[in-house]
Formats: structure tokens, C-alpha cells, sequence
């Protein structure tokens, strides 16, 4: 069990040999994470009087996602490859994982049946475990664009299609 253990999450330091600093573009999309997050964060403040009427999927996954949203700047704007980087990753990764699972028993929309933004949890249940995997093979390169990927597709795609104004987020911020 040990050396499964050690296989899985690896020895202390050995990911690689020197800290990977952000580019331009990391930086870019851990300030676009923010805004979008300062959105999300007015747009649950100003629609506090429907509070009671949202079901315990949603505030979850408005849970999960929110803890992705908090790490993603600092997994974007921070040097990659420490402790610090792998441990936010872990958490990073879990809460994805499990905001696109809870993503399938949210309904609100689409007549109760699953809409075009499901598939977007499909890539993630399928896309995250890859991530995690490139990560664990230190294929830098890969796990790089991947992250990007996540970042751009995941959360800042997705996150802007929470705001029309069928849609919860869009109701509460610009109702």
C-alpha cells in the first residue's frame, strides 16, 4: 500500500528540478479568473432574498466551483512545481471533479433535462483525471495546456454562460 501511495502522489521534491514561473498568459487568465469570480461572488450577494428557494446541488456546486475560482489565481500567477502548487492542485482538482458531477442533477433550465453545458462536465469527469495523470508523469507540457484548457473552457466559457439572463447568476446580478 505504501508503494502505491508513494507511485500515486510521489516523493517530496520530486516533481521537477526547478519551479516553472507563470507566463503573460497565465497571468492574463488568473486576472480574467478573478473578475469572473468578483461577479459571481455580487451576483450571489445581491440575490440573497431567493436564498431559501435554491436547492442544497446548487449551493454546492456554487461551493465547489467558488474553490476553484479562489486557487486558480495563484495556480496561475504562482512558480509551479512545489508543494504549495501541488497541494492547491489536489484541492483544485477534487473540486472540479466534483462540481462537474453535481453539475448532472442540476436541471433548472432545459425543461429538467440535461442542456448543451453537460458536456462540458463529460470533458471534465474525462479531462481532469488526464490532467491529474500528465501532472503525475511530470509531462509539464501536456499538464500545462490542459490547465490552460480547464481554465479557459471550464470556468471562464463557462462561467460567462452563467450569466445570460435565464439563467440563476444572470437573474440575481443584472435583475
Amino acid at each position: 500500500m505504501a508503494s502505491f501511495l508513494n507511485d500515486y502522489f510521489g516523493k517530496r521534491g520530486t516533481r521537477y528540478d526547478q519551479p516553472v514561473a507563470p507566463n503573460r498568459s497565465e497571468r492574463i487568465l488568473g486576472a480574467l479568473v478573478v473578475v469572473l469570480l468578483a461577479a459571481a461572488l455580487a451576483a450571489v450577494i445581491k440575490g440573497r432574498a431567493q436564498w431559501g428557494q435554491i436547492p442544497w446541488q446548487v449551493w454546492v456546486h456554487l461551493l465547489t466551483i467558488g474553490i476553484a475560482l479562489v486557487i486558480t489565481p495563484a495556480m496561475m500567477w504562482l512558480k509551479r512545481g512545489d508543494r504549495v502548487h501541488r497541494i492547491l492542485g489536489r484541492i483544485w482538482a477534487i473540486s472540479m471533479f466534483v462540481t462537474a458531477i453535481l453539475s448532472f442533477d442540476i436541471r433548472l433550465i432545459n425543461q429538467g433535462g440535461l442542456s448543451y453545458i453537460h458536456i462540458l462536465s463529460v470533458i471534465t469527469l474525462v479531462g481532469v483525471p488526464v490532467l491529474v495523470i500528465s501532472a503525475r508523469r511530470r509531462d509539464l507540457q501536456r499538464h500545462r495546456g490542459q490547465a490552460r484548457g480547464f481554465v479557459i473552457g471550464a470556468l471562464l466559457v463557462a462561467g460567462f454562460f452563467t450569466f445570460p439572463f435565464n439563467r440563476l447568476l444572470g437573474g440575481w446580478l443584472f435583475g
